[in-house]
C-alpha cells in the first residue's frame, strides 16, 4: 500500500466518542486524525441533551450527590443482565469515574449534575441524579470551529432559529472541539468518510476515505478507532437486520449509514445486537416522518381494540419496547393512537415532540388528529369498538381519580412523575371535545455494532480480537445490551470505550 498521509491513531466519527478518543489521542501526545463524514461535528451528541451516566464521579462527589459504585454496578447488572459480558458492563462502570477525573484536567471542559431518574425505578439500587451534563458555551469561544458543530435537531431539520449558547450534547461537542483545537498532536476533517479499512498480515493499519478531492489511504500505525454512530439512516440495512420502525422514525443524523461497520463486517468483524436501537414513541408528522417525543401531560395510548397497552409515563425506551412487542403480537399497529381530552387544547398534551409541530389542520388533512364531541364518535373515526373505548376511558379515569394505575403502574417510579412536579401523572379523560394523535416508532439511533471486548477491541466472527481495530459508541454492540438503563447510558458509554481503547493501543505500544 502507497500511502498518502500517516497518522499514530485515526478516529473515524465526530460524536462525543469519537471526539473523546480524538482528544485522549491527543493528550497522550500521539498525532490523531479525526474524519467525520458530514459537513458538521457532533452527531447524534449535538442532537441529544448531553446527559453522561457516570455513577460515583467527581462532579457529583463534589455537589454531594454521589452513590456507592458498588449500588451503581448491582443496578446496571440486574437491569442489563447476562445479555452483555460481565467484563464489558464492569469496565463500562469502573472507567468512567476515572474518565471524568482526566477530563476535568482540561480547563475547557467543565459539568455539572443533572438530575435524571434512572430508567428502572423498581430495581433496587436505582437513583435520580448520576448523570452530568457540559456547561452552556458561548459559540465565540470555538472561533473558526462555531460553524461547524452540528445543530438541533429543530435547526437541522426545520429549519428554527439557532439558540444563542452551545446547551446540552451541543455544549458537550462545542466544549470537546475547544479543547482539542488547543491541542496541536490533533487534526479535524469533514467530510471524509470511512470507505474500507486497511488489512495487512491480519492487522487493520488504515483507511481508505472517500473525500470531496478523492479516495485518500490513511495508515493508522497505532489504531484505527471507530465511534462514527449506528446505521438508522440506511433503509436498507436496517431491513437486512430487521430493526423494527423505519428511517422516516430514525432522530440520527444523515451520515448515520453504518459504513464503518460495514467495512469492519468486510474485513471480518463481528456484530451483535444488529435488531435493537434506542426506542421511543413518535408523533406522526404531516410529511410522513414520525419524532421522538416525550413529557406526556396526558393522555392514553390504545391499541386497536380501543384498549390501553402502556404506562404511558414509563422512560420512552420502554414504551417503545411494549409497542414493538404488541406489533409483534398483532395488537397494535404501525400507528397507534393518543386519546386525550380538550382541558389543554386541540394539540396532544406532549410537552416536547422534538421536531416543531406543523399547523394544526396539516394534522387533520392527514388523519393523523382526530377531534368528536364524544367517544363513541372518536372511536368510530379511529376505527376501533366505541363501548371499548368508552370503558377503557371509564377504567382510566377511576385509577385517576383514586391515584393509583392499577393495570400499568403509571406514576409507580420516579421517571413516571418527573414530569408532573413529583404528583400523580394520571389525569382524568373527562372534558369534552375528545382528541385522537397519531403515533408511530421512533429512535434515537440503532444500538447493535461492532463486538468488542473489555478493551474496546474489535472481535473477529472467529473470536479472536483483529488487532489494530477499536469501536465505541452506536458502532459498538451496546454494553447495556436489549435496555436503557438510564438517561445518558450511550454517550458516557461512548466516550469511556473510546477512551479506554486509546489507553489501550497507547499501553500495548509501550510494553
Amino acid at each position: 500500500m502507497t500511502w498518502d498521509e500517516e497518522h499514530d491513531v485515526v478516529v473515524v466519527g465526530a460524536g462525543g466518542g469519537g471526539l473523546t478518543g480524538a482528544w485522549a489521542a491527543a493528550r497522550a501526545g500521539l498525532d490523531v486524525l479525526l474524519v467525520e463524514a458530514t459537513d458538521r461535528y457532533g452527531g447524534t451528541t449535538a442532537y441529544s441533551g448531553g446527559g453522561m451516566w457516570f455513577p460515583g464521579n467527581a462532579v457529583l462527589r463534589e455537589a454531594g450527590a454521589a452513590d456507592d459504585t458498588a449500588e451503581a454496578r448491582d443496578y446496571f447488572h440486574a437491569v442489563v443482565g447476562d445479555r452483555t459480558p460481565r467484563a464489558l458492563q464492569d469496565a463500562f462502570l469502573a472507567a468512567g469515574p476515572r474518565l471524568v477525573d482526566e477530563l476535568l484536567t482540561d480547563e475547557a471542559l467543565v459539568f455539572e449534575p443533572f438530575p435524571w431518574p434512572d430508567y428502572y425505578g423498581a430495581v433496587p439500587g436505582a437513583r435520580e441524579v448520576r448523570q452530568i451534563r457540559a456547561l452552556a458555551l458561548d459559540p465565540t469561544e470555538l472561533g473558526p470551529l462555531k460553524d461547524t458543530v452540528r445543530p438541533t435537531l429543530k435547526v437541522d431539520r426545520a429549519g428554527a432559529p439557532a439558540p444563542a449558547e452551545l446547551i446540552g450534547g451541543q455544549a458537550l461537542v462545542g466544549r470537546l472541539l475547544l479543547a482539542l483545537s488547543r491541542l496541536p498532536q490533533a487534526q479535524l476533517r469533514l467530510r471524509a468518510a470511512c470507505a474500507e479499512l486497511v488489512v495487512e498480515d491480519g492487522r487493520v493499519v488504515g483507511i481508505l476515505t472517500e473525500q470531496p478531492d478523492g479516495t485518500r489511504r490513511i495508515r493508522a500505525r497505532r489504531g484505527v478507532l471507530i465511534a462514527s454512530g449506528g446505521f438508522e439512516q440506511n433503509a436498507a440495512m436496517r431491513a437486512a437486520y430487521g430493526v423494527p420502525g423505519s428511517v422516516a422514525g430514525a432522530m440520527g443524523p444523515e451520515g448515520n449509514l453504518g459504513r464503518a461497520i460495514q467495512a469492519a463486517i468486510d474485513v471480518g468483524a463481528d456484530t451483535d445486537l444488529m435488531d435493537q436501537a434506542w426506542w421511543a414513541p413518535g408523533l406522526a408528522h404531516p410529511d410522513g416522518t414520525t419524532s421522538f417525543s416525550l413529557w406526556f401531560t396526558g393522555g392514553i395510548f390504545i391499541d386497536r381494540d380501543g384498549r390501553r397497552f402502556v404506562n404511558e409515563s414509563l422512560p420512552y425506551d420502554r414504551i417503545g419496547r411494549a409497542v414493538i412487542d404488541r406489533q409483534r403480537a398483532g395488537t397494535v399497529d404501525a400507528t397507534y393512537w393518543m386519546v386525550y381530552d380538550d382541558r389543554e387544547g386541540l394539540a396532544p398534551p406532549v410537552r416536547s415532540t422534538t421536531l416543531p409541530l406543523a399547523p394544526h389542520e396539516e394534522y387533520v388533512a392527514a388523519g393523523l388528529w382526530h377531534t368528536a364531541d364524544t367517544l363513541p364518535e372518536l372511536a368510530e373515526a379511529l376505527g376501533v369498538p366505541g363501548e371499548e373505548l368508552e370503558s377503557t376511558v371509564r377504567r382510566f379515569n377511576v385509577f385517576a381519580e383514586a391515584g393509583h394505575d392499577d393495570d400499568h403502574g403509571r406514576g409507580d417510579e420516579p421517571y413516571d412523575r418527573a414530569f408532573s412536579g413529583g404528583g400523580s401523572p394520571l389525569v382524568p379523560i373527562t372534558k369534552g371535545p375528545f382528541h385522537a394523535a397519531a403515533f408511530g416508532l421512533s429512535d434515537l439511533g440503532t444500538k447493535g455494532g461492532l463486538r468488542t471486548d473489555e478493551h474496546a477491541r474489535v472481535l473477529a466472527t472467529t473470536g479472536e480480537v483483529i488487532p489494530g481495530l477499536y469501536a465505541a459508541g452506536n458502532s459498538m454492540a451496546a454494553v447495556s445490551g436489549t435496555t436503557y438503563p438510564a438517561g445518558g447510558n450511550p454517550i458516557a458509554a461512548s466516550m469511556v470505550f473510546s477512551h479506554l481503547a486509546v489507553q489501550h493501543l497507547t499501553e500495548s505500544e509501550e510494553r
